[in-house]
Formats: structure tokens, sequence, C-alpha cells
């Protein structure tokens, strides 16, 4: 039962690094080719910023790790049967 719990817990983390990758590399912050006639200031911020890196299209992956894993880490209790 241990090794179920152990594996949910990696599951669990690879999710959360799974995620956290996918929002860190998804791309560039910054315009890739500047307009030399825009007179606003040089920023890493995009211009509109959103909240897409939330979405479960491009989260998907990672939530069904976390979810299998919470599931595996759920396992043992029930299939413990309580003491009389």
């Amino acid at each position: 039962m241990l090794s179920l719990r152990l594996i949910g817990a990696l599951l669990i983390l690879g999710g959360i690094v799974y995620m956290a990758a996918a929002a860190i590399y998804r791309g560039r912050m910054s315009d890739p080719r500047p307009n030399p006639e825009d007179t606003t200031d040089a920023t890493l911020e995009p211009r509109h910023p959103d909240m897409g890196f939330l979405g479960l299209t491009a989260n998907w992956p990672g939530l069904a790790l976390v979810v299998v894993g919470s599931g595996l880490m759920l396992l043992p209790l029930v299939l413990t049967s309580p003491a009389p």
C-alpha cells in the first residue's frame, strides 16, 4: 500500500511541475518584433494580459496526473476494512 501512495505522490508532483512548466515556457512575454515608431515604454509585460495559462485545454495532462495521483493515494483508504 505504501507503493501506491508513493506513486500517487509522484504523479501529483509531476502534474504540478508539468502545469508550472507549461505556464513558464508558453512563449515570450515581450513583442518579438518591436515597432520602432512605437513610443510606449519597452516592457516585458504584454499589452493585454490574460489568464490563458489557467485554461483547461492547456493544462489537462497535468490535471489528469494530479487526479490519478490523488486516486492512487486514496485507494488504500478505500481498500482497507475498518477494524471491528
